[in-house]
């Protein structure tokens, strides 16, 4: 029994920290200026992504089985900021490349769904 309180424990404070460690800011709030300084990754599938993107943004597919393959030639030191839908591949995505090691990755919280309602 101990064992198992144990060992839930420790996976709950895993998961605290690793969300603790989560960068987010809203989709909205981004400028066409601070979309030049990064890179800016749309994971949603090719098929949503060529039916509407933000401009610059580049589409690895959160469903590839090679995601964090792709991810291979980019620079750690690089901001990234990722975005989906309404958010929650992107949620995921983020936390994957944090655990990864790189330390400047950023949820667009809302999606491209809010990104369009915007205006």
């Amino acid at each position: 029994m101990k064992k198992i309180l144990l060992g839930t424990f420790v996976f709950m404070l895993c998961v605290t920290v690793a969300c603790s460690r989560i960068k987010s800011k809203p989709i909205t709030k981004i400028s066409q200026k601070e979309l030049k300084d990064v890179i800016l990754v749309d994971v949603r599938t090719p098929e949503e992504f060529n039916a509407g993107h933000l401009p610059s943004a580049i589409n690895i597919n959160w469903y590839d089985s090679d995601f964090t393959e792709q991810f291979s030639d980019i620079d750690k030191t690089k901001t990234i900021y990722f975005y989906c839908k309404l958010g929650g591949r992107s949620v995921k995505a983020t936390e994957r490349l944090t655990a990864l090691g790189y330390p400047n990755v950023v949820n667009l919280e809302g999606g491209y769904d809010t990104w369009v309602q915007k205006d």
